[in-house]
């Protein structure tokens, strides 16, 4: 089940820099994918952020915005990519939570808007003053690249249609490398996505739009990441996993995994 925001910052304020840093120093091991994760004050107060569209806070019971940053380890000037931001809901959050030290590239995949005939809604944000720290990037995805080195890419309910006619498909070998160059030694790759069911593959991607985990997994390590854990606070049983997820009975409630990748400290 799911556990709201509020319940839980009382408990985890007092260890709030508990938080796996993100960086060149190797990490501890993680925590029991059941444990709870502390949650940053930045973080708190990203969520908190009352510029945040109505229509984004409504959603945060069904998406746990600041358990999953928490979980990617998001702090203080870090510079990070929202790889595929669709309407920016993550982007608003990375800003804050980066703070005025920290960037966030809002990578938008040339492949959607010349599908969408439009310009991209994340460029309203980058326009924003309140978010000054945010910058647009309109490239194609095997050209996944930032002007500055990462510490984390970001990326929300998306990795499965990289793998659609949507975005090309684009070739996952190429993309997610070019993820892991663009990252500092000790960066973070999250991936959270909508799950199939075990061993389906990539057989629901299109049309489900869901992925099996471990699909994800073995695509992402192949590139040289090595799985750091996963955060089951967006699983959900009830999910049989066998409808799209834009089904009325299922949406916004489906079972969803975050795993967290890790670039080697000692990797180039």
């Amino acid at each position: 089940m799911r556990k709201p925001l509020l319940s839980l910052v009382a408990a985890l304020a007092l260890t709030a820099c508990a938080t796996t840093p993100m960086g060149p120093v190797e990490p501890p091991p993680p925590p029991p994918a059941d444990a709870p994760v502390a949650i940053p004050a930045n973080i708190i107060a990203a969520v908190e952020n009352p510029l945040r569209p109505e229509v984004d806070v409504k959603r945060d019971a069904d998406r746990l915005p600041a358990q999953v940053l928490a979980f990617a380890g998001v702090r203080t000037g870090a510079k990070v990519a929202d790889l595929i931001p669709g309407g920016g809901y993550f982007t608003r959050l990375l800003s804050r939570a980066v703070g005025p030290r920290g960037h966030v590239y809002a990578y938008v995949p040339d492949e959607l808007t010349k599908l969408a005939k439009r310009e991209p809604a994340v460029n309203a944000i980058a326009a924003d003053p309140a978010y000054k720290n945010v910058s647009v990037i309109l490239n194609t995805l095997p050209s996944f690249n930032a002007p500055e080195k990462l510490d984390l890419v970001f990326t929300a309910q998306n990795y499965h249609d990289m793998h659609t006619p949507l975005m090309g498909p684009a070739d996952l070998s190429v993309v997610n490398r070019k993820i892991f160059q663009s990252l500092k030694p000790g960066g973070v790759y999250l991936v959270l996505d909508h799950s199939a069911q075990p061993g389906s593959g990539l057989r629901d991607a299109a049309g489900l739009h869901r992925i099996d985990p471990e699909t994800v997994k073995a695509e992402v390590t192949a590139a040289g990441f090595v799985f750091e854990g996963e955060s089951r606070v967006l699983r959900d049983s009830a999910d049989k996993r066998n409808v799209s997820v834009f089904d009325p009975s299922i949406r916004g409630k489906t079972d969803q995994f975050i795993y967290k990748f890790r670039k080697p400290a000692g990797a180039r």
